[in-house]
This record gives C-alpha cells, structure tokens and sequence, in this order.
C-alpha cells in the first residue's frame, strides 16, 4: 500500500478502542473515523489531521504541519503533518487528539 503502515498502526493504537471507531482505505491511503466524521488519515508518510476552519490557522503555525493540498487546491480545516512531527508518542497524541476533538464535536453520521 502506499502508506506508512507503522504510522497507520501507531494512530490505530490512540484510538481504535474508542466507540464509534472505523478505519477506511481510500485515496491510496487509511483514514480513522469516529462516528462516520474522519479524524485523521494517513498519506505516504505524513498524518492528515482534520482540525476545523477555526483552528486552522493555529495549526498550520505548529511545528511540522503544513497545508493540506491532495488534490491541487488547498483543503481548508486539515493539515498534514510531517514524519517529524509524529517522531514521538506524545506528538502523535496530540495531533490525533486535535482531530478527535474536532470529529467529536461534529453530528455522528
């Protein structure tokens, strides 16, 4: 697959046991959900963090996130975060966290 399988597993590991978790191939990469809404995905070897329109600025002014461009045109409210950024547990943690903040505060699909 064209993804970082042990990032994939490591994300799995904060959140597979929560309730209403799901995990989905698409777009050549895994995406994590709760509740139907993505938390976060991970693509080659960068995370994909859905952190909402409001916090998107502050996110992309943390160390190693840099704008979400998949397709060609900028996705407003998701960053992707470097492989350096996720080194450490603790950085992975919080970046999950700032996409299952953000999911759970969305309607369950």
């Amino acid at each position: 697959m064209a993804f970082d399988t042990v990032l994939a597993q490591r994300v799995k590991a904060q959140i597979g046991d929560k309730t209403g978790f799901s995990e989905k191939v698409m777009f050549g990469g895994i995406g994590f959900m709760l509740y139907g809404n993505m938390v976060c995905g991970v693509n080659k070897d960068d995370l994909i963090v859905r952190v909402g329109a409001g916090s998107y600025d502050d996110a992309l002014e943390l160390p190693h996130a840099k704008v979400f461009d998949f397709t060609g045109r900028p996705m407003r409210g998701w960053v992707m975060v470097s492989p350096e950024g996720t080194v450490s547990d603790e950085d992975l943690h919080r970046w999950v966290m700032k996409g299952v903040d953000y999911s759970s505060s969305l309607p369950k699909k």
